[in-house]
């Protein structure tokens, strides 16, 4: 008679005295909606060499998985591998109910639910610990904890200077937006200029399914209005990106938020002090005939030519000094306006020189009398009155 012979592979006893199946999670801080990956070294649970094994789903000798409210247990962890002797397995923090982008709804939906591996809910507090623990032996219990907390967001542009032919890429990062750890999520990032402080709400969207970083690309115009990712500005513009954080970690409260800020600007391949070309100064009487010569008591302009030198429309401010041959100001005037692309326009300022004498004439063109940004080079000119 013949005989087969199996061999038998039973589980091994595990060591009450010598306890090891370290516990492992993929961080040390989480967040309050991210999902938590949990390892688990356990070799003498390796029932079978021959199949994936599984733990922690028999209430004797269950995994618990806790926040400071909620628990999940038994929740089943199972072998990575044939004989591998590593238990794995997934939850997804759920946080609490909270409106985080403040239209007045909650952006959440807390609940605590499942069995393992994966698809786990747990409910968390803002400032929380969340504690794994697997009873190994009958009354041996090992544990392994974190912490789970908010973050302060931060946000930047991916360049100082922008022309206005390039694309302005905004990023936020922020881990508590990552509401979903298994889809991307978005945010919105308000982004205005100088020339529009109204400018627009733009959605950013993450860059992987979990990786808390969001990030918008916006187009510069400098004729067209502002509108969905276009973005009115023009150059020497400063542009600010502003995301407001309404998940903030103590000392602030659940309720607080905070303005997160970045600036960058707005260059040109033409030097700032070139934009408007400010042509020679020269005078005229009252019928607009040119004239050389000043004469005491005589009412004469005093006319300068600007020329717009881009593109684009440019507010300017001309502005006209009159010193006497002691650096007195005796007269300074100025006039305001706007310069379509390519414009030339005659600006002039009246003057009666009251005594004879030497003058000199400077001519300033600012951006505005509030922004005395030189868009011109200053001219200057020494007169003599008769």
């Amino acid at each position: 008679m013949a005989f087969m012979i199996f061999g038998a592979y039973a589980q091994q006893i595990p060591d009450y005295y010598k306890p090891y199946a370290p516990i492992y999670t993929d961080k040390e801080v989480y967040t309050w909606t991210d999902k938590v990956r949990i390892t688990i070294v356990a070799p003498s649970w390796n029932a079978d060499r021959y199949s994936i094994d599984t733990i922690g789903d028999e209430t004797s000798h269950a995994v618990k998985i806790s926040t400071s409210t909620k628990s999940l247990s038994p929740y089943r962890l199972t072998e990575t591998s044939q004989n591998s002797g590593v238990f794995t397995g997934e939850v997804i923090l759920t946080g609490f109910s909270h409106d985080v982008d403040g239209d007045g709804r909650p952006d959440t939906n807390p609940r605590t639910v499942g069995a393992g591996p994966t698809g786990g809910m747990l409910e968390t507090k803002r400032d929380d610990g969340l504690t794994v623990s697997f009873e190994f032996a009958d009354g041996v219990v090992l544990t392994n904890s974190a912490k789970v907390s908010w973050n302060s967001g931060t946000i930047r542009f991916s360049n100082p200077s922008y022309l206005i032919s390039d694309t302005v890429v905004v990023r936020v990062v922020d881990p508590d937006m990552n509401l979903n750890p298994e889809a991307p999520d978005t945010l919105t990032v308000d982004v205005v200029s100088d020339s529009d402080s109204a400018g627009v709400s733009v959605s950013a969207t993450e860059t992987l399914d979990d990786s808390g970083i969001f990030e918008v690309a916006v187009i510069l115009t400098q004729t067209g209005k502002s509108s969905g990712n276009r973005l009115h500005a023009l150059p020497g513009d400063a542009i600010t990106a502003i995301y407001k954080d309404r998940t903030l970690p103590t000392p602030f409260s659940i309720s607080d938020h905070k303005d997160v800020i970045a600036t960058a600007t707005v260059g040109s391949i033409t030097p700032q002090t070139q934009r408007i070309r400010l042509g020679d100064l020269f005078f005229t009487d009252f019928t607009g005939n040119r004239i050389e010569q000043l004469m005491q008591s005589q009412q004469v302009q005093i006319v300068n030519r600007v020329t717009n030198n881009e593109d684009y429309q440019q507010d300017f401010v001309c502005i006209m000094q009159i010193s006497d041959a002691t650096n007195t100001i005796i007269s300074i005037a100025w006039i305001s306006g706007q310069l379509r692309a390519g414009q030339s326009f005659d600006v002039s300022q009246s003057w009666v020189p009251k005594e004879s004498g030497t003058y000199k004439i400077e001519t300033f063109v600012w951006k505005s009398l509030d922004d005395p940004r030189a868009l011109s080079q200053n001219s200057e000119r020494e007169i003599r009155v008769q």
